[in-house]
């Protein structure tokens, strides 16, 4: 064989090595925004990958985790924290005679909270249960059942269904106001 034939096997060779390399790299890139996505969503990224498909779900909640990193979330003042939660004792104790108006009152203190902590509260309530997730995820299907049950009554709700709404609301404020130290998650008590 000729030197230019040898040249053309070895730069083939090169060529054949780097582009499996490049698809190496391709394949830990997405097991790790994989892995990556799937502990940050928790349960939220199994809900998606099961309606939409691993692709189109892992491409919506990364899109999600992005536009998130640019939200202002922040933690809430103690004073806030307080207000909130007397608000909430007045909803629970209004429940027994009026369980639509306490359910609703329940619903508003929750965006309240989520708005004063810098998450959408414009928008579907999907959105809003991605958002809560990236932060939250064990949290936001709680949001999204609520809501759910919320809306299906259209004025009629029985009031069984009004009482897991609200306790699915309290579980969100709870997870909305734990505030971060600078090492652990610490609950505000009830």
């Amino acid at each position: 064989m000729k030197t230019w034939e040898w040249i053309a096997i070895g730069a083939g060779g090169g060529a054949l090595a780097v582009l499996i390399l490049v698809l190496l790299a391709a394949l830990v890139t997405r097991r790790r925004r994989r892995s990556r996505l799937r502990q940050r969503f928790g349960p939220e990224y199994y809900r998606a990958v099961s309606s939409t498909g691993k692709r189109r779900a892992e491409r919506r909640l990364a899109d999600v985790a992005r536009e998130h990193e640019s939200l202002p979330i922040r933690g809430l003042p103690w004073v806030a924290l307080e207000r909130y939660l007397e608000e909430w004792r007045q909803v629970e104790g209004r429940f027994v005679n009026d369980p639509p108006d306490a359910a609703r009152s329940a619903e508003r203190i929750v965006l309240r909270v989520m708005e004063d902590r810098g998450y959408p509260t414009t928008g579907d309530t999907e959105e809003q249960a991605t958002h809560i997730a990236a932060d939250h995820p064990a949290i936001a299907d709680r949001y999204r059942h609520a809501e759910e049950l919320l809306a299906a009554g259209n004025g009629s709700h029985s009031t069984e269904n009004l009482r897991r709404a609200v306790v699915d609301l309290r579980a969100v404020l709870e997870g909305l106001l734990m505030q971060e130290s600078s090492d652990t998650r610490q609950e505000v008590p009830a």
